[in-house]
């Protein structure tokens, strides 16, 4: 391990069983076969791993990004090395049931370990997509699908992409001109499934072309026409499918290529250790069968591909949350190192400085603390918040049967979250990294050192699996009003005993700050909405998930701030620093956010663009 993984490990410990109470699940049937020994040794485990594999490989996969020669797309071979230790170490399987070959680990702990690579080099972490689209198979695909797909992409055999978005369609989908029509006559006979013909192109597919595995798994949206021979233009004509790029027998044995097609590799600003391609289905570059037109094979139902799709987008929200907030870790980590090693600058004293006297670590000076404390807040907040989450996941795997007002409960609260578990990270963890190349001035913008780059790598999370704007709109729009509001009451629910507790645990002002701005947060979206006007509401939905992504991170300190209180283990004392500061310096930002929504100000969506 190196030092990173020396200082993650302890938080992450923190984290899952001080404050998740990772022990009490592990004593639920499911995840029974492991304890808090087996998760530390997997931790550690994994830690190696990022030593090993993944830390000395950033620089190299930023340096030395995907390129194509003959065709094909050339990576460094450190990439081919990580991946096979990943796939080798059974990463894919990790939460993944014991009949499908994994190891049955709790979602919270899986996410862990995923913090661990991403923190080393979130650019070779590339098992992210292929996991999920495994998962998503595991839950809508047919057994044959699950037996010949799924199961081979867990082992690493093969890999997986998800390919959504089009040049022309990135978050409006419902614009996609991607289109799918059954081949032949037997179409429905396949053994793999209902067999179609696939035709369009794709846009920034992660993974999307590569030689680490000998397939490729893709899972395209693409539209199909109804029973009238008509396609819906909305998001209802979308239907999902299975393309691989080499085709395959029942059994998984290999056939001939597939007619899906590299057209380019995008050239990223960072994350670069991971192919970002143009696909095009279709297009006659093979001939599968004797005819153009990639082969592809409809998961579930014509027409369900969208709700789908979302089983993997959300999965994949929270990782890139994690991601951004693993990234945030890794920049304050190094700054923090920086900080405690250079010297710079003396003490100032009523007197002035005495520039006899030695010069003093920057960590010593009152505004690098700050910013370190910054970067603290936001990174292991983020980590928090996303492990949160995975354990409102857990919660759904191991529910008793009969309780569904408490499975309604957990939903409602992992849907309004959701949004912000990704999105929030990616803004203040992009400002950690921010703050890390501050801490370490002229030599923070060069690449002798490495904080540069976790902020190139960052800067995609605010786009990456739904831009911010989305997701404060899916928040805004649909989260807090879904349901007559459940999911805000259940997250009410969750603050107000926390709020509780901290009461008890001797933290009243502090309690009194996070109940006062949940109030206002609440109080906020029913102004925003009061006309009924869409347009009204939604034009500020922006500061709206801006704010009340401070709010929910307030919450969640306070919340590990009373397991700190009452712990003695050796993180506790910072998270209680963590949470002084965002509650001292962070949550009075909420206002003014607030502010614009509540009157609905009309600024932006008024002005005439030709002002502009």
């Amino acid at each position: 391990m190196t030092s990173q993984q020396d200082k993650l490990l302890p938080t992450l410990d923190f984290l899952l069983f001080e404050w998740l109470g990772l022990a009490d699940l592990l004593d639920r049937p499911r995840y029974a076969d492991h304890d808090r020994e087996s998760i530390d040794q997997l931790l550690r485990a994994t830690a190696d791993i990022a030593a090993t594999y993944y830390q000395p490989a950033n620089r190299v996969v930023d340096d030395q990004e995907p390129r194509v020669e003959d065709g094909r797309v050339v990576l460094p071979r450190e990439t081919a090395d990580a991946w096979r230790a990943t796939a080798e170490f059974g990463f894919l399987l990790a939460t993944q049931d014991v009949e499908h070959g994994g190891m049955q680990l709790p979602h919270a702990a899986g996410f862990a370990t995923q913090v661990v690579l991403a923190a080393a080099s979130i650019s070779i972490n590339a098992g992210l997509l292929t996991e999920a689209n495994a998962a998503l198979l595991l839950a809508h695909g047919t057994p044959a699908q699950q037996e010949v797909f799924a199961t081979r992409e867990l082992s690493g055999e093969w890999a997986g992409t998800m390919c959504l978005s089009e040049s022309q369609a990135g978050s409006s989908l419902s614009d996609i001109t991607t289109s799918a029509v059954p081949d032949g006559d037997d179409f429905e006979d396949d053994p793999l499934g209902p067999r179609y013909r696939v035709t369009g192109q794709k846009m920034w597919i992660s993974g999307g072309d590569h030689e680490l595995t000998e397939n490729i798994i893709h899972l395209v949206l693409a539209k199909t026409a109804g029973p009238d021979g008509t396609i819906d233009p909305s998001t209802r004509g979308i239907s999902l499918f299975v393309v691989p790029k080499m085709l395959v027998d029942p059994d998984g044995t290999l056939r001939e290529r597939n007619d899906v097609s590299l057209v380019s590799l995008n050239h990223k600003l960072g994350y670069r250790g991971i192919p970002n391609a143009a696909l095009a289905f279709g297009d006659g570059s093979w001939e599968p069968g004797g005819a153009r037109g990639a082969i592809g094979y409809l998961v579930g139902r014509p027409g369900d591909g969208l709700r789908q799709m979302f089983h993997m987008m959300n999965a994949a929200r929270i990782a890139v949350g994690l991601g951004a907030a693993a990234l945030g870790y890794a920049g304050f980590e190094a700054s923090l190192a920086y900080a405690r090693d250079r010297r710079q600058g003396r003490h100032l004293t009523r007197t002035g400085k005495d520039a006899t006297t030695p010069m003093v670590p920057l960590v010593e000076h009152a505004d690098v603390k700050r910013m370190l404390l910054a970067q603290k807040a936001y990174a292991e907040g983020g980590i928090a918040l996303g492990l949160f989450a995975a354990r409102l996941l857990d919660e759904q795997a191991t529910r008793a049967a009969g309780d569904a007002a408490d499975a309604a409960d957990t939903g409602a609260l992992l849907e309004i979250l959701t949004p912000v578990v990704k999105s929030w990270p990616s803004e203040w963890c992009l400002e950690a990294n921010s703050l890390a190349i501050q801490v370490l001035g002229g030599a923070g913008y060069t690449r002798d050192f490495p904080v540069e780059q976790y902020w190139r790598d960052n800067r995609l999370n605010m786009i990456h699996a739904g831009t911010h704007g989305i997701q404060a709109l899916d928040l805004l729009g649909r989260k807090v009003i879904q349901d007559d509001g459940a999911g805000l009451r259940a997250l009410g629910r969750r603050l107000t005993t926390t709020v509780d507790r901290a009461r008890g645990a001797g933290l009243t002002d502090e309690a009194a700050q996070v109940e006062a701005a949940w109030a206002r947060a609440v109080d906020t979206a029913a102004a925003a909405w009061a006309t009924g006007d869409p347009e009204e509401a939604l034009a500020n939905a922006t500061p709206y998930l801006q704010a009340f992504g401070h709010v929910v991170l307030a919450w969640i300190w306070l919340d590990v701030a009373v397991a700190a209180a009452a712990s003695e283990h050796p993180e506790a004392a910072g998270a209680g620093a963590a949470m002084r500061y965002f509650l001292t310096y962070e949550l009075p930002k909420v206002e003014p956010w607030l502010a614009v929504v509540a009157r609905r100000e009309p600024l932006c969506r008024e002005l005439d663009p030709d002002v502009l």
